[in-house]
């Protein structure tokens, strides 16, 4: 009997048949192929193609293992990274997502035999952190790619920082705060007198002085007389500030410092950072254009030519040689050109000479991230 047409009601149904899951007992691992029923699966092995694939398989088994197990790894832990990141789960739960795909590799061609030893497996390796509880194996993958661990390392270097600078901060606070206490101490303690007036044309002010930290108890009260043959020659004595007032003024400087989560600006250059362009574009350098949005760009790769609109996250900045122009693309001295004097690796930073605006000829140290070569 010839084969069904095409559109014809049995091919149709064969069709439908053939997609989906269909039982592990009858797929040829060795052939790839899947049949539908037991008298299928047997006249596949009676097949001239299967014989000779067995033929094969008989002179190297084990490189024939081999492949299968690294197919398998590969796409277990692929499945794994893309799904689940760095999340702890089930491993049932991820051996589930990946056998329901139809072209899959199965367990009994690899060199395991239970999920159970694939899982111990990759404890092992160091390629997983495993762990067993009453519920089962658990897996969490470990993520050991340069560019996640460089971020790693930024993102915890940034942190550290911080927190450096909130506890420089909290010293700065409590040491004027001490200062402050110690200065009241030295002070004499003020002797209150009777309020006399020697004649009815004098006059008298009274002036309240509260304590610059804030204290609940008034510093001091005291009174003045004021006469017309005498002046005060403390007037044009130069008035300490006290704490309060530095810490005030401390408070307003560090507000001058305004970061933002966006840094593209024209007429930079940057390097294209994501792989989902293809090993064409990626660590290759290119021009922005122009900025759409403050996080979107416009980009032409300086090696090919080609425009790109690209978002910030798969772009990072240039660092030049010293002695190179750049820009600062972030803090007080955004848009500020600057010369490059040197690179602190040490710090992840540079030393940069501003060349515009009122501060020209200053130097600062600036970030990696907050600054980029200018084209």
């Amino acid at each position: 009997m010839g084969k069904a047409d095409f559109l014809s009601p049995k091919a149709i149904s064969n069709r439908i048949k053939s997609k989906g899951l269909q039982k592990l007992r009858w797929y040829c691992q060795m052939c790839q192929k899947q049949c539908r029923d037991e008298n299928g699966f047997k006249c596949h092995c009676m097949s001239e193609s299967h014989q000779r694939q067995l033929l094969l398989a008989s002179e190297n088994p084990t490189k024939f293992m081999d492949y299968f197990s690294d197919e398998f790894k590969s796409d277990f832990l692929e499945l794994l990274s893309r799904r689940f990141g760095t999340k702890r789960v089930h491993n049932n739960i991820v051996y589930n997502e990946y056998i329901s795909h139809r072209e899959h590799v199965h367990m009994n061609s690899t060199q395991w035999e239970t999920l159970t030893d694939f899982t111990k497996w990759l404890g092992r390796e160091g390629l997983c952190k495993v762990d067993e509880t009453p519920k089962g194996w658990y897996i969490q993958y470990i993520d050991r790619d340069p560019e996640t661990i460089r971020r790693q390392e930024e993102q915890a270097r940034k942190k550290k920082q911080d927190l450096d600078d909130e506890e420089r901060t909290a010293k700065f606070i409590e040491e004027q705060v001490r200062r402050g206490r110690d200065g009241k101490e030295t002070e004499e303690t003020p002797v209150f007198t009777e309020l006399k007036r020697e004649s009815e044309e004098e006059k008298v002010f009274v002036s309240l002085y509260s304590s610059a930290l804030g204290a609940s108890a008034l510093k001091a009260a005291s009174t003045s007389v004021k006469r017309k043959d005498t002046s005060s020659d403390t007037r044009g004595e130069k008035k300490k500030k006290s704490a309060l007032e530095e810490i005030i003024e401390m408070e307003e400087k560090k507000k001058k410092s305004v970061r933002t989560d966006y840094w593209l600006q024209p007429n930079i250059i940057v390097k294209v950072v994501t792989k989902k362009l293809g090993e064409k574009y990626h660590k290759k350098k290119a021009v922005v254009m122009e900025v759409r949005d403050k996080y979107g760009a416009v980009v032409r790769m300086i090696d090919s030519g080609d425009k790109l609109k690209l978002d910030q996250n798969h772009l990072e900045t240039v660092i030049p040689a010293p002695g190179k122009r750049v820009l600062i693309l972030n803090d007080q001295y955004r848009d500020t050109e600057a010369l490059l004097e040197g690179i602190d690796e040490k710090n992840f930073s540079a030393t940069l000479t501003l060349d515009s605006g009122q501060q020209k000829g200053k130097r600062v140290d600036v970030a990696y991230e907050d600054f980029s070569k200018l084209a």
